[in-house]
């Protein structure tokens, strides 16, 4: 009796610790692996997307004459610069995300991923999670970096936080999806090249969509990505090119659907299980 009370005992210490019927150590293990994962390779993840952003800043400063333009009653540059940090920080969601899954499938080690006792939603959130936390950092350095060469400030934190999280929530949601897809390096390049950068740079990133075609301005309205960077530049500067209460509901819709999507194609199993 005394040995079988010793064997429960060790299988108690060693099984999953949870909350009801989640996971959280597992969950919460996941989610530090993808967060470890980035941090290990900071000047890579992290600073190097900082120097780009400046480097855009400058072109635009000094090459294209920002500093003598204005837009929506700023200055160009402070226009700018809220659609630079949000682009910034929701291609390293997507890039933290997509090489997660695709390293692991390519490398033949998913199974470390899919094999412990985590629930499809679990594992879904441990990852997405990482990608969020990679693009809010990476976001909070480009901001601190701008801060040394620009007034930056804030007009509306709470906004410009409630659309920093669900534009990184989308894009780590369809790295995920663009992960479990491809099959190769070269899908990923695809969807970033044909999907994320067009949608990105149609989204009124450098410019005000008041300035294109009638016809453009209804195609914008159709672009998610508008409303997540023109919800965040309504954060820094007070002004927005759209509605910022549909944008603010847009959002967390979108990245509802992507969830249950990529929530099913997890339980599935699509291209993730031999």
């Amino acid at each position: 009796m005394c040995r079988m009370a010793l064997i429960d005992q060790k299988l108690t210490q060693i099984a999953p610790r949870t909350i009801g019927r989640v996971n959280t150590l597992g969950l919460w293990t996941l989610y530090s692996r993808e967060v470890k994962r980035f941090l290990n390779v900071f000047t890579q993840t992290l600073m190097a997307p900082v120097i780009t952003t400046l480097l855009f800043l400058a072109v635009f400063a000094l090459a294209l004459g920002g500093l003598s333009r204005t837009v929506g009653g700023v200055d160009y540059i402070t226009f700018l610069a809220p659609g630079l940090m949000m682009m910034t920080m929701t291609q390293n969601s997507f890039a933290n995300t997509s090489s997660s899954i695709l390293i692991a499938k390519v490398q033949g080690n998913i199974v470390d991923i899919l094999m412990p006792p985590l629930a499809p939603w679990e594992m879904a959130l441990g990852i997405a999670a990482g990608g969020i936390t990679r693009g809010l950092m990476v976001g909070l350095t480009v901001f601190f970096a701008m801060m040394l060469f620009l007034p930056v400030s804030l007009a509306h934190p709470l906004s410009a936080l409630w659309f920093a999280i669900n534009a990184c929530m989308m894009l780590a949601l369809l790295g995920m999806l663009g992960g479990i897809w491809a099959q190769k390096y070269d899908h990923i390049a695809a969807v970033t090249n044909f999907i994320i950068t067009p949608l990105s740079f149609l989204s009124g990133t450098f410019y005000s969509i008041d300035r294109l075609p009638d016809a453009w301005v209804a195609v914008a309205h159709f672009n998610p990505f508008f409303y997540m960077i023109d919800g965040f530049r309504y954060g820094f500067i007070g002004h927005a090119d759209g509605n910022i209460m549909i944008g603010a509901i847009l959002l967390p819709v979108v990245n509802l659907i992507l969830w249950f999507v990529t929530h099913r194609l997890i339980t599935t199993g699509y291209r993730l299980k031999a």
